[in-house]
């Protein structure tokens, strides 16, 4: 019994140490510094810090583009990365949506479209993942646009709210207004791309 007890710690260890070997990985340590950052992004956008807000939102999106640098320049790329990644993104933007709304400088409705998208996505991926045995969800172009968008939408509102003193109204409108559309679009292109996905794919219990 003891034997078999010292087996299992000794066949144990290589793959903790593995774990930590992925989370120790450049990428995934500047996706984690991402999400702790958050709630000061947040909370400088709430409380009218917005300089403040403004450079920590720039220092994270800095930080989403060089860990993807370094995982593929490096071969830094890891399971845990694959999916830390995109939630750190979709945290930070929804989370500063969110925030912007609250202070009146993203409509609401907006911000609802923005969250109910990823909620149903989500979702979706779940269902999927839970009765097949697909795995692969990889990002639309029309996904990609939405995102592109959404951070040039939050970028643009930061700046205004610093520099500009609100003397971009009409450019805020127009991209806002871009953001609800390429939330939409990006939404039912997903939806089409997995259905079709699902009718040709074969499960495992399937002939």
């Amino acid at each position: 019994m003891p034997e078999n007890t010292l087996s299992d710690v000794k066949q144990a260890q290589p793959a903790d140490r593995m774990r930590l070997s992925q989370v120790l990985t450049i990428p995934n340590q500047l996706t984690l510094l991402r999400m702790v950052v958050l709630p000061f992004v947040v909370i400088s956008m709430i409380y009218g810090h917005h300089t403040l807000s403004l450079w920590l939102f720039a220092a994270a999106a800095v930080t989403d583009a060089i860990d993807g640098i370094v995982a593929r320049r490096f071969n830094q790329k890891t399971q845990l990365g694959q999916y830390l990644d995109p939630i750190a993104d979709k945290l930070l933007l929804n989370s500063c949506f969110v925030a912007q709304s609250v202070i009146g400088t993203i409509p609401w409705w907006v911000t609802i479209l923005v969250l109910l998208r990823d909620v149903v996505i989500v979702a979706t991926v779940l269902v999927v993942v839970l009765a097949t045995n697909m795995r692969s969800f990889p990002p639309s172009m029309f996904g990609k646009a939405n995102t592109v968008i959404q951070i040039v939408t939050l970028i643009t509102v930061l700046v205004n709210n610093v520099v500009l003193a609100d003397r971009a109204p009409e450019v805020i409108a127009v991209l806002v207004g871009m953001t609800a559309v390429t939330t939409v679009l990006s939404a039912v292109h997903y939806a089409l791309q997995v259905s079709r996905r699902l009718y040709a794919h074969e499960g495992p219990g399937e002939e």
